[in-house]
């Protein structure tokens, strides 16, 4: 079943407007006929087809590639004359050698990119390879035009013949103008050319005294134009010769036009082809213009299109509203209300504009993923219908429409009908629209119609085959907004579009009192409806924009979130290179340094090297506090005041901790069951609320265990070079320890006292073995009673 398209339907939707834009944007002859022609295609195959064609186009444009169609002139006319034995003009034969150069120029390039254009290259193989014939034509022409010498050596003969007696005649005239017997006889001292013969302006009174032929006279008759007698014969052999030259000239002409002629049906085939490739550029720039995309339509039996956008209007520039287009499941009918002027034509327009521009294989104004079915008809009424000739009012004549539709769908037709039974009755005409309606969907027709009908928009809560679609109207700036919403039905704002039209103000008040008590309880239904989508549709619009909003946050923090930890990584590498980089540098001092020890054996020499030590493992250990406060600094709100007890956050941990102890720039913190001293530059201003006491009791038990150590003795000191390192890990007090036996031992100190304290014991035994494999260490023994017993250990240095 062919594609049926009534004339109707192509008047009512602007569709040669469409074909005219594409044709504007051909570049040759043949091409702008071809698209002016261009037909609706009855099989998904051919549309398919069609499309691809489109895209390659598209893909070469962008690639910043056209075609090399320069020179292709619409030589058919010529081309056919030619074929039948005729002879053509010169400008004739130039044109069809240019059309040749351009033939093989466009298949060339098309065949270089074959891979990315394979349909194209096919097409372009149509196009014949006649460079010789191209060569030879053009080869026999100057560039003004005239037949070259070059196209025959008999023409270059001729010519050579005929400029010779052309010298010898001026010769001869010249002599005769010297020739001061002569001279008296002429009005002037000139000659010129009369019917192709050489001439001399003679005074009429000495006619009998020149003898020759008389080819002109002046208007007066004073002067006439007199050949010499011995000019004749030379001028009757110049006139021989350019005889020749013409002929030959005829010949050449002729001979060029049957080589064309003979190659006349290769020739015509180009020409098609080019005209193809024209409309296959200028429909990829088409849709590039309107931004079209190629909908699904291979088996699709539902209309969806995603921002539809008119096509008319696109091309005649501005701003477009886009809008979705939805028929899925059981709905077939989509029923747009809303107020004049709003855009429901546009809308059922557009949508018919697409189907048929679908049917010709072109892109449509849509995004990608709209699916929309190959109609096999499209029928339409839209605008006033009115037929004087006829007798026909607008509702008659509209009615007929109705009739001829009804008459002609059947399943897979588009059906478009503006303001259905508007011009009567409004009770009567929505049965009569009903009515149709239910008909055309019956015949398994896809419909799409505006109203103003109360009972239309009714239909979808009736009716699944029914949806309801709305053109927006914006109250406060008292004007349509031309956003479809579908599911919903719209008030025709009749009151409000006519104030904004200028209709004055004391009439539209008065109409609205009126039509408050005009409306029957489905109107006042709708409205209510229609009021309560408004409100719901703006609380959904806020909470849009605070999700954007919140999710734009979101991203921020997140961005600033990778950026502190990339900077904190940074940190952590030049924190890791200074220490390493310190601790190479260091440990080549001590080694200069206990080398010159050991060998001087003065004892000022040994305090000096120990003084040097010390000094170094001071330094050192600056460096690395002051790189371990760069690393962990971080913006947060520095803590009120330090103090025992206090909540605050440990950068390093990245977690809030409890403040147990503050000595000399240091703190020790508790987390949970973990203790370990900190520089007081690694804590900041808290972000949790401190713990509440979960266990009251153990509270209390470590208040008395408090209380009795103070009423316990105070413990004998042994010596006032100690370590303390109770809360501490294993491996954070034998660094400790060792750091602070290196001290002593730079220091001179005799013993010292590690404050470990009883816990489990498993630090004491750590201590202990460490201990006893320390060079350091001369002997160690547990603290006695009076010392703080097992909980420290004395321990003498090696001198």
């Amino acid at each position: 079943m062919s594609v049926q398209i009534a004339q109707r339907t192509l008047e009512d939707l602007g569709f040669a407007e469409v074909l005219r834009a594409l044709a504007q944007r051909c570049r040759t002859a043949p091409g702008k006929e071809r698209a002016l022609a261009r037909p609706f295609l009855d099989t998904e195959d051919q549309v398919t087809d069609a499309l691809s064609l489109v895209a390659e186009a598209r893909l070469l444009a962008q690639e910043q590639f056209s075609l090399p169609l320069g020179g292709v002139s619409d030589l058919r006319d010529a081309v056919n004359r030619a074929s039948k034995g005729g002879m053509l003009e010169p400008r004739d034969l130039i044109a069809s050698a240019q059309l040749l150069y351009a033939f093989a120029r466009t298949r060339e390039a098309l065949e270089e990119r074959e891979e990315t254009v394979p349909m194209l290259a096919t097409l372009g193989r149509r196009l014949p390879m006649l460079e010789v014939l191209a060569s030879r034509i053009d080869r026999s022409f100057e560039p003004d035009g005239t037949i070259s010498d070059r196209a025959s050596p008999e023409l270059k003969e001729a010519r050579d013949r005929a400029n010779g007696l052309h010298r010898r005649i001026k010769t001869r005239l010249d002599e005769l103008l010297h020739d001061e017997g002569f001279l008296p006889k002429l009005r002037e001292n000139y000659y010129t050319l009369r019917n192709g013969r050489y001439v001399v302006p003679v005074v009429s009174n000495f006619r009998g005294e020149v003898p020759g032929i008389v080819h002109n006279a002046s208007q007066t008759g004073q002067t006439l134009f007199i050949e010499p007698q011995a000019m004749v014969s030379m001028g009757n052999d110049l006139a021989i010769a350019q005889s020749m030259v013409a002929e030959e000239e005829r010949r050449i002409l002729q001979e060029l036009s049957n080589q064309l002629g003979k190659e006349s049906d290769r020739v015509l085939e180009g020409l098609a082809a080019v005209a193809e490739l024209d409309e296959a550029e200028a429909a990829a720039m088409l849709a590039a213009d309107l931004d079209a995309h190629s909908p699904t339509f291979t088996g699709v039996d539902e209309l969806t299109l995603y921002q539809l956008r008119h096509p008319l209007l696109v091309l005649k520039g501005g701003q477009v509203v886009s809008n979705d287009v939805v028929l899925t499941g059981e709905a077939r009918a989509l029923v747009v209300s809303g107020p004049n002027a709003g855009g429901k034509t546009v809308t059922l327009t557009a949508v018919g504009l697409c189907s048929l521009m679908l049917r010709c294989g072109l892109p449509i104004p849509v995004e990608n993923g709209s699916r929309m079915p190959l109609y096999r008809s499209v029928n339409s009424t839209v605008g006033d219908a009115q037929d004087l000739s006829q007798g026909l009012s607008t509702f008659s004549a509209h009615v007929v429409s109705l009739r001829d539709i009804g008459a002609q769908v059947s399943k897979g037709s588009l059906v478009l009908i503006d303001e259905i039974a508007a011009d009567t009755d409004p009770r009567e005409g929505a049965a009569i629209a009903i009515a149709v309606l239910e008909e055309l969907l019956d015949k398994g027709a896809v419909v799409l119609v505006t109203t103003h009908l109360e009972e239309l928009k009714a239909l979808a809560h009736m009716d699944k085959r029914f949806l309801n679609a709305r053109v927006g109207f914006d109250p406060k700036k008292m004007a349509p907004t031309y956003r479809l919403q579908l599911g919903a039905a719209g008030a025709s704002s009749a009151i409000d579009v006519a104030a904004r039209m200028g209709l004055p103000e004391r009439i539209c008040q008065r109409a609205r009192d009126l039509s408050l008590n005009a409306g029957g309880p489905l109107a006042k239904a709708l409205a209510a409806a229609e009021e309560e989508r408004r409100r719901l549709t703006e609380e959904l619009e806020k909470a849009k924009a605070a999700a954007e909003a919140a999710e734009k946050l979101r991203k921020e923090l997140e961005a600033q979130k990778q950026t502190f930890e990339r900077e904190r990584k940074e940190k952590m590498m030049r924190f890791n290179e200074d220490v390493a980089a310190a601790s190479e540098h260091a440990a080549a001092e001590v080694r200069s340094l206990l080398q010159t020890l050991r060998a001087q054996t003065n004892e000022k020499a040994a305090q000096e090297a120990r003084a040097a030590l010390q000094q170094r493992a001071e330094e050192a250990a600056k460096r690395a506090k002051e790189a371990r406060a760069e690393l962990y600094q971080v913006q947060a709100p520095q803590p009120p005041t330090l103090k025992v007890g206090a909540w605050v956050r440990h950068s390093g941990l990245d977690k809030d901790v409890e403040i147990l102890e503050l000595h000399d720039g240091e703190a020790l913190v508790a987390a949970g069951l973990l203790k370990m001293r900190v520089p007081v530059s690694e804590l900041s201003g808290s972000r949790t609320a401190k713990p509440q006491q979960k266990f009251p009791e153990r509270n209390k038990q470590e208040a008395h265990l408090k209380k009795a150590a103070a009423a316990a003795p105070a413990e004998v000191q042994a010596t006032n070079f100690r370590c303390d390192v109770r809360g501490m890990r294993a491996d954070e007090a034998l660094t400790e320890v060792e750091q602070f036996l290196d001290q002593g031992m730079r220091s001179g100190e005799e013993a010292a006292l590690i404050i470990h304290g009883h816990g489990t014991g498993a630090l004491k035994q750590a201590i202990r073995d460490y201990l006893a494999n320390s060079p350091y260490i001369r002997m160690f023994r547990p603290g006695e009673s009076h010392e703080g017993g097992d909980g420290v250990t004395v321990v003498a240095l090696r001198a």
